[in-house]
């Protein structure tokens, strides 16, 4: 019988959640002679070199060892911030900056960290990380004041022991000014951390679209049945059956609940309307884009997964960002079965 992802209930220790700060196996081999700037926009290349030099200005603030380094650094570290839409390669350059940065590094997602301190307790998680040279965050956030401003604490407290962090936005359009942090709800509260940054912005088109391919094949119920029953490691879900079940586990759980999936299956995709499922779908859609797991499906075409109200609303921006991957990996998907 196939696995299914609703059957899964799963419950990563604290080795797992430590060891998962690294970057995602899409970005394992990331680095920057490999990113491909788009000389339509300078910005791209702009960025590249920008973190060239931010990496080579870290290695010399460490001579002596990381704890020697920790020690004598009482000035308040600096940081990147990378802005821009989806697919201009942020974290392409965020994962390249991991892997040329010395000493001890941690990366993950906003989500990530905030079920860290979560699970550690602030002061322990704060410990943890500020023994690093380099603190990297993908796709931070600003939807929950609570999160966002517990995210805001342990920046200015890393930043604070010298700790670089560089983070890649992932904003509301319409609560913030271009290139900047100061959403008018957070401003005050925020402002001290915006301070700490320099924002790098990056503008272009989704690289996954460059070649003009933006078909999605939708599949039927049998081709994507049968494919799941014959492929080792492959899950079969019902569309709405996984959607209920993503209630139940923690987005930061996400990654953990697709271990060793070789391919995803779903039946009867169909339109979201809701903030709360397509949200919960985002997170899981960027945790399948960044193991490379492909998806088959049956049901709506991806270009229909939210309705025109979800990709006009304040989260539109990851809306498209989810509409860009999933078709990515449905594409990888329809091509196993030719």
């Amino acid at each position: 019988m196939t696995d299914a992802l609703a059957d899964r209930r799963p419950d990563p220790s604290l080795d797992r959640l430590l060891g998962d700060l690294v970057p995602p196996p899409r970005f394992a081999d990331a680095r920057l002679e490999t990113y491909r700037p788009d000389p339509d926009f300078p910005s791209q290349q702009e960025a590249k070199d920008r973190i060239a030099a931010f990496a080579a200005g870290l290695g010399r603030s460490t001579g002596g060892g990381l704890r020697g380094m920790f020690r004598r650094r009482p000035e308040t570290a600096r940081g990147l911030y990378l802005d821009g839409g989806f697919g201009v390669g942020k974290t392409h350059l965020l994962a390249s900056l991991f892997h040329l940065a010395p000493g001890h590094r941690v990366y993950g997602t906003f989500v990530e960290y905030t079920h860290l301190v979560g699970a550690l307790g602030f002061q322990r998680a704060t410990d943890l990380l500020g023994e690093s040279t380099l603190v990297c965050i993908d796709e931070f956030e600003l939807d929950d004041p609570g999160d966002t401003l517990l995210m805001t604490r342990l920046i200015r407290e890393l930043s604070d022991r010298g700790v670089a962090v560089v983070a890649t936005s992932n904003t509301l359009p319409d609560a913030l000014g271009e290139g900047r942090f100061a959403a008018q709800d957070f401003l005050r509260e925020i402002q001290a951390m915006a301070d700490r940054f320099e924002v790098i912005r990056i503008d272009g088109h989704d690289y996954r679209r460059r070649d003009g391919d933006v078909h999605a094949p939708s599949l039927d119920d049998d081709q994507v049945r049968a494919h799941a029953e014959a492929t080792p490691g492959a899950t079969l879900d019902r569309f709405d059956t996984l959607l209920e079940h993503l209630t139940q586990v923690h987005p930061s759980r996400y990654g953990a609940l697709i271990d060793d999936v070789s391919s995803a299956h779903l039946l009867g995709v169909r339109t979201l309307d809701d903030h709360h499922n397509a949200l919960r779908l985002v997170v899981l859609v960027d945790r399948l884009y960044d193991r490379e797991v492909p998806v088959l499906a049956s049901g709506v075409d991806v270009a229909q997964l939210y309705t025109p109200e979800l990709l006009a609303s304040g989260y539109r921006k990851k809306y498209y960002r989810s509409l860009s991957r999933l078709s990515s990996l449905v594409r990888d998907g329809a091509s196993l079965i030719g």
